[in-house]
């Protein structure tokens, strides 16, 4: 087996993962219609203590800067499954918090985020640029 270079690794796993998360970014947006960010934001508040995060802690857990959380948040309140509360020690705080309805679609999203998940595994491994990376991956 030729051993890859870090450079090469590297790109290996950028592509791997690009692949992986535009086929759950489309799985997730037809049948739930919303995104990995989105997907990311709800398990991070349903595995939240009390089921909420300050919008800081949001941003860094998704990835994105506080504007595309911001408005990120604003869509999850929108469909109802979050909402904002005011911190009561530091007015300047504000939790972004998982509803009861946002804590059922999220158990139907992991459920579907999980099957889908093993199925683009399945695909990906028959593939024979990135198969053999996501095997090792997974060894």
């Amino acid at each position: 087996m030729v051993e890859l270079s870090v450079g090469a690794t590297w790109s290996g796993l950028r592509a791997l993962h690009n692949r992986i998360n535009a086929s759950l970014e489309r799985a997730l947006q037809r049948q739930f219609h919303f995104g990995m960010s989105e997907f990311t934001a709800l398990c991070a508040l349903a595995d939240a203590p009390e089921g909420e995060l300050r919008m800081q802690e949001l941003t860094e857990v998704v990835g994105l800067n506080q504007s595309s959380v911001s408005r990120l948040v604003a869509r999850l309140e929108q469909s109802g499954l979050t909402g904002r509360e005011v911190c009561e020690t530091d007015r300047r705080g504000v939790y972004s918090c998982i509803t009861d309805a946002g804590r059922d679609v999220y158990a139907d999203a992991l459920s579907f985020y999980e099957k889908t998940l093993a199925g683009i595994f399945d695909e990906v491994e028959a593939d024979a640029e990135l198969g053999p990376l996501l095997k090792k991956i997974r060894d």
